[in-house]
Protein backbone atom coordinates (compact mmCIF):
# COMPACT_ATOMS: atom_id res chain seq x y z
CA UNK A 1 0.00 0.00 0.00
CA UNK A 2 1.37 3.39 -0.60
CA UNK A 3 1.74 5.89 1.93
CA UNK A 4 -1.43 8.32 -0.05
CA UNK A 5 -3.87 5.12 0.17
CA UNK A 6 -3.23 4.76 3.94
CA UNK A 7 -3.65 9.02 4.71
CA UNK A 8 -6.64 8.72 2.20
CA UNK A 9 -8.22 5.67 3.79
CA UNK A 10 -7.80 7.21 7.73
CA UNK A 11 -9.06 10.56 6.45
CA UNK A 12 -12.10 8.56 4.96
CA UNK A 13 -12.75 6.75 8.11
CA UNK A 14 -12.61 10.05 10.46
CA UNK A 15 -14.46 11.73 8.11
CA UNK A 16 -11.33 14.61 9.34
CA UNK A 17 -11.16 17.35 6.75
CA UNK A 18 -8.51 19.68 5.08
CA UNK A 19 -8.04 21.99 7.95
CA UNK A 20 -8.29 18.38 10.61
CA UNK A 21 -5.67 16.99 8.86
CA UNK A 22 -3.07 20.29 8.76
CA UNK A 23 -3.96 20.14 13.03
CA UNK A 24 -2.80 16.28 13.37
CA UNK A 25 -0.24 17.37 11.39
CA UNK A 26 1.12 20.10 13.66
CA UNK A 27 0.46 18.03 16.57
CA UNK A 28 3.61 16.23 15.79
CA UNK A 29 5.39 19.21 15.07
CA UNK A 30 5.13 18.75 11.07
CA UNK A 31 4.12 22.27 9.60
CA UNK A 32 1.76 21.60 6.31
CA UNK A 33 -0.23 23.58 3.97
CA UNK A 34 -3.40 22.77 3.02
CA UNK A 35 -2.73 22.57 -0.60
CA UNK A 36 -0.10 19.53 0.58
CA UNK A 37 -2.98 18.18 2.00
CA UNK A 38 -4.71 17.96 -0.71
CA UNK A 39 -2.24 17.02 -3.34
CA UNK A 40 -1.09 13.75 -1.28
CA UNK A 41 -5.20 13.13 -0.61
CA UNK A 42 -5.37 13.28 -5.21
CA UNK A 43 -6.00 9.98 -7.16
CA UNK A 44 -2.70 8.72 -8.12
CA UNK A 45 -3.57 9.30 -11.87
CA UNK A 46 -3.97 13.03 -11.14
CA UNK A 47 -1.49 15.28 -12.52
CA UNK A 48 -1.12 17.77 -9.12
CA UNK A 49 -0.96 14.12 -6.92
CA UNK A 50 2.02 14.21 -4.78
CA UNK A 51 3.64 11.12 -3.18
CA UNK A 52 3.47 11.43 0.69
CA UNK A 53 6.73 10.37 2.21
CA UNK A 54 7.36 7.88 5.12
CA UNK A 55 8.59 10.93 7.45
CA UNK A 56 5.28 13.02 6.49
CA UNK A 57 3.55 9.63 7.27
CA UNK A 58 4.91 8.82 10.32
CA UNK A 59 4.25 12.47 11.31
CA UNK A 60 0.56 12.41 10.70
CA UNK A 61 0.40 8.77 12.59
CA UNK A 62 2.37 10.52 15.15
CA UNK A 63 -0.48 13.05 15.54
CA UNK A 64 -2.86 10.66 15.22
CA UNK A 65 -1.89 9.22 18.51
CA UNK A 66 -1.50 12.10 20.33
CA UNK A 67 -5.20 13.49 19.01
CA UNK A 68 -6.55 10.61 19.81
CA UNK A 69 -4.61 9.50 23.26
CA UNK A 70 -3.31 13.10 24.90
CA UNK A 71 0.29 14.14 24.57
CA UNK A 72 2.86 12.53 26.24
CA UNK A 73 5.11 13.44 28.86
CA UNK A 74 8.72 14.16 28.21
CA UNK A 75 10.29 14.19 24.52
CA UNK A 76 7.91 13.31 21.52
CA UNK A 77 9.06 11.03 19.32
CA UNK A 78 11.09 11.32 16.11
CA UNK A 79 8.87 10.26 12.95
CA UNK A 80 10.39 7.33 11.43
CA UNK A 81 12.68 7.68 8.33
CA UNK A 82 11.82 4.39 6.70
CA UNK A 83 8.10 3.06 7.45
CA UNK A 84 6.95 -0.35 7.04
CA UNK A 85 3.53 -1.45 7.11
CA UNK A 86 4.43 -2.96 10.61
CA UNK A 87 5.16 0.22 11.86
CA UNK A 88 2.01 1.72 10.55
CA UNK A 89 -0.29 -1.00 11.84
CA UNK A 90 1.33 -0.38 15.30
CA UNK A 91 1.08 3.34 15.42
CA UNK A 92 -2.72 2.66 14.26
CA UNK A 93 -2.98 0.29 17.12
CA UNK A 94 -1.58 2.70 19.57
CA UNK A 95 -3.54 5.77 18.43
CA UNK A 96 -6.92 4.14 18.40
CA UNK A 97 -6.06 2.24 22.06
CA UNK A 98 -6.44 -1.28 20.63
CA UNK A 99 -5.88 -4.69 22.51
CA UNK A 100 -5.03 -7.98 20.62
CA UNK A 101 -9.04 -8.75 21.00
CA UNK A 102 -9.75 -5.11 19.47
CA UNK A 103 -7.45 -5.81 16.82
CA UNK A 104 -8.66 -9.45 16.04
CA UNK A 105 -12.27 -8.08 16.13
CA UNK A 106 -11.51 -5.09 13.24
CA UNK A 107 -10.09 -7.80 11.06
CA UNK A 108 -12.97 -9.88 11.91
CA UNK A 109 -15.14 -7.23 10.43
CA UNK A 110 -13.49 -7.33 7.09
CA UNK A 111 -13.35 -10.83 6.97
CA UNK A 112 -10.14 -11.80 8.09
CA UNK A 113 -9.24 -14.35 10.72
CA UNK A 114 -6.31 -14.02 12.84
CA UNK A 115 -4.89 -15.78 15.76
CA UNK A 116 -3.77 -13.76 18.76
CA UNK A 117 -0.39 -15.62 18.26
CA UNK A 118 -0.56 -14.50 14.44
CA UNK A 119 -1.66 -10.76 15.44
CA UNK A 120 1.53 -10.56 18.26
CA UNK A 121 4.04 -11.71 15.54
CA UNK A 122 3.68 -8.24 13.60
CA UNK A 123 4.15 -6.21 16.66
CA UNK A 124 7.28 -7.52 17.52
CA UNK A 125 10.90 -6.25 16.90
CA UNK A 126 12.67 -7.08 13.30
CA UNK A 127 14.97 -9.33 15.23
CA UNK A 128 12.56 -11.26 17.00
CA UNK A 129 12.33 -15.21 15.96
CA UNK A 130 8.74 -14.92 15.84
CA UNK A 131 8.66 -11.89 13.96
CA UNK A 132 6.57 -11.26 10.96
CA UNK A 133 6.36 -9.02 7.93
CA UNK A 134 3.11 -7.29 7.82
CA UNK A 135 1.69 -7.97 4.00
CA UNK A 136 -0.40 -4.90 2.46
CA UNK A 137 -3.00 -7.24 2.57
CA UNK A 138 -3.21 -7.67 6.38
CA UNK A 139 -3.14 -3.38 6.26
CA UNK A 140 -5.86 -3.26 4.00
CA UNK A 141 -7.47 -5.29 5.12
CA UNK A 142 -7.28 -3.92 9.05
CA UNK A 143 -8.42 -0.61 7.76
CA UNK A 144 -10.93 -1.43 6.02
CA UNK A 145 -12.14 -3.38 9.17
CA UNK A 146 -11.42 0.54 10.41
CA UNK A 147 -13.95 2.41 8.23
CA UNK A 148 -16.47 -0.59 9.15
CA UNK A 149 -16.04 -0.28 12.63
CA UNK A 150 -15.63 3.68 12.52
CA UNK A 151 -17.23 4.82 10.06
CA UNK A 152 -20.47 3.73 11.90
CA UNK A 153 -19.92 4.44 15.03
CA UNK A 154 -18.43 7.97 15.10
CA UNK A 155 -20.19 9.21 12.08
Amino acid sequence: MTNNDVLRRIRYTFDYSDVKMVEIFALAGLAVTREQVGTWLKKDDDPAFQACSDVELASFLNGLIIERRGKKEGMQPEPEQRLSNNIIFRKLKIALDLQAEDVIEILALADVQISKHELSAFFRKPGHKNYRTCQDQILRNFLNGMQLMYRETEG
